[in-house]
């Protein structure tokens, strides 16, 4: 099969072996697969990474155990856990210490023509769900895993600092869920499509300071979490979603002086996501921006990496 291999920051593609469906697994043929920020980042460095990358995705199911999932479209979870351990009996397998994730650690990502993944991580996509829309699922459910994680009352007012890809879906998210969201980000175009939804948006400026008792930090920058830092109120949250390569340096000293709670924000869960997506309230289709075949992945990862550029997907 043909598929895409990162290594010492080289895009190129590879002949390889299909993947043998090991038993519980489903082999899936890929459909459509988007290129995300930590896909970037993982050319650039992180995890010290070599091989084939992707973890969003939609894909047919081709083999698998399960007859009725057999010919399906299929979105699937990306971390691969053991279910034996104290996490996974809670239901957290992605802080699994035996885990493995797709594209990402130890696991041969979505960029290829097929795939594997344990058949207890897919979820078959809705009828009624673009294959386009779909292939959002997982970075919307890491969008909605703030609404997991931060106990908001009704009505609460988020600032969400960052418009790319992850910074949209988060403020599109809060918003459906009757938050009074402001976002803030460089990029008006990009502005535009959260605040179509509804959300009040800030184009460059200069932001406020210790206005909002929550700020979601998805700049995917190191400079955000000092920005977030400054514009949360003492006894504040500041949720983090960026993924950044490298060390981030910062004065912890307003941290401790007000109060401020940190959250680590990754994964989510991916049944809210597919049901924002039937219900059609994410405007997924205005944050693509290109889409290529599958055997044109360095250019695709060359455009995704582009000034300006929103989702790129493979086809």
């Amino acid at each position: 099969m043909l598929a895409v291999h990162l290594e010492n920051g080289g895009v190129e593609m590879r002949e390889l072996p299909r993947p043998g469906r090991p038993p519980g697994f489903a082999l899936i043929r890929l459909l459509c697969g988007g290129i995300c920020n930590t896909d970037l980042e993982l050319q650039r460095g992180y995890y010290a990474f070599a091989g084939t990358p992707g973890h969003e995705f939609v894909g047919e199911v081709v083999e698998a155990d399960t007859r009725e999932l057999l010919g399906r479209r299929v979105v699937g979870e990306i971390n691969l856990a053991c279910g034996g351990c104290d996490w996974c009996r809670k239901g957290f397998g992605r802080h699994c210490p035996e885990r493995t994730v797709l594209g990402i650690v130890r696991h041969p990502g979505a960029f290829g023509e097929y795939l594997t993944l344990p058949e207890r991580n897919l979820h078959v996509v809705p009828d009624s769900i673009p294959t386009e829309a779909a292939v959002f699922t997982e970075p919307l459910a890491a969008a909605y895993e703030i609404l997991d994680q931060a106990p908001l009352a009704c009505n609460s007012r988020v600032a969400v600092l960052g418009d790319g890809k992850l910074g949209l879906l988060a403020a599109q998210v809060l918003h459906a869920y009757g938050h009074r969201v402001e976002q803030f980000g460089r990029h008006a175009e990009k502005l535009a499509i959260a605040r179509r939804a509804g959300v009040e948006t800030h184009a460059g400026g200069e932001l406020p300071q210790a206005e909002f008792a929550w700020v979601v930090e998805a700049t995917g920058s190191p400079e955000g979490l000092r920005q977030a830092v400054r514009m949360v109120r003492p006894r504040g949250t500041v949720i983090l979603k960026s993924t950044v390569h490298g060390h981030v340096s910062m004065d912890t000293a307003p941290v401790v002086v007000n109060e401020v709670t940190l959250v680590g924000s990754r994964c989510g869960r991916f049944e809210p996501a597919l049901e924002l997506l039937r219900a059609g309230v994410i405007d997924t289709q205005a944050m693509i921006s290109a889409r290529l075949p599958l055997s044109e992945a360095p250019a695709a990862f060359a455009q995704a990496a582009a000034k300006g550029a929103m989702k790129v997907l493979l086809t």
